[in-house]
């Protein structure tokens, strides 16, 4: 019992670690016409706006590392596209990086859409996620978006147990110029919640970049972590589309 105690306050911690540094840095699902979704956490879904040729972003961190992301249109009709999208992530002036995905995407024209992706994170191991998101509301002015997802987490140590986690969010934009998003994510082997809550600001755009800045507040609930308050979360990140 008591090395189960202990095996599990170090997944506890070892997860918090490996999460936090990509967490929420960009309302969930906060998407453009011209943008793909950045992944916010290790966990969370790639879900990607629905267009119909080759494209992709390159973008900052607040940390300084950067972000690549990709989709290749494979099939579809008017109503739905299936595309490959891949992505690095949290890259690093040397060629490190963060986390490396690859998968299938579905998006249908009114903005719904179902993803498959693999993941591979250094040090830790794989994941695989299947995700949706749901577009409750969109006019020239308003949308709005929920999403959920669910994670089997392969860590390449073989004395930790795979494991699970799963969530979801809203996530509102005006304009396409604000935006606001509150996401819960819980990991049952852990017995550990995180919550977010993140509103973002698009300080300029044109076809081809973007500059956003990103404000607000995250926090880890679970017996075997110390107990956290809100720690604030604050940015600015640069977006170039290809």
């Amino acid at each position: 019992m008591i090395s189960k105690i202990i095996l599990i306050t170090v997944l506890a911690i070892g997860a918090n670690c490996l999460y936090l540094p990509y967490e929420y840095s960009r309302p969930i699902g906060y998407v453009t016409d011209f943008d793909l979704e950045q992944p916010i956490e290790s966990v969370h879904p790639i879900l990607i706006r629905d267009r119909r040729q080759v494209h992709g972003v390159a973008n900052t961190n607040p940390d300084g590392t950067a972000n690549i992301m990709a989709k290749l249109p494979l099939a579809g009709n008017d109503k739905n596209i299936l595309s490959a999208i891949g992505s690095v992530q949290g890259v690093k002036p040397g060629g490190s990086f963060g986390a490396a995905s690859g998968g299938l995407a579905l998006d249908n024209v009114n903005g719904h859409g179902l993803s498959l992706t693999g993941k591979h994170i250094p040090d830790f191991g794989n994941q695989l996620t299947a995700a949706g998101k749901l577009n409750l509301l969109h006019t020239d002015k308003h949308d709005f978006n929920a999403n959920a997802f669910a994670t089997r987490n392969l860590p390449s140590n073989p004395a930790i147990p795979n494991f699970n986690t799963y969530g979801g969010g809203v996530d509102y934009t005006f304009n396409q110029k604000v935006g606001a998003s509150l996401g819960m994510a819980h990991t049952p082997l852990l017995q550990k919640t995180d919550y977010s809550a993140m509103g973002n600001l698009n300080l300029f755009r044109n076809p081809t970049s973007s500059l956003d800045f990103s404000a607000g507040a995250a926090k880890s609930v679970s017996p075997f972590i110390p107990n956290r308050s809100w720690q604030p979360n604050f940015g600015l990140s640069f977006s170039k589309y290809f």
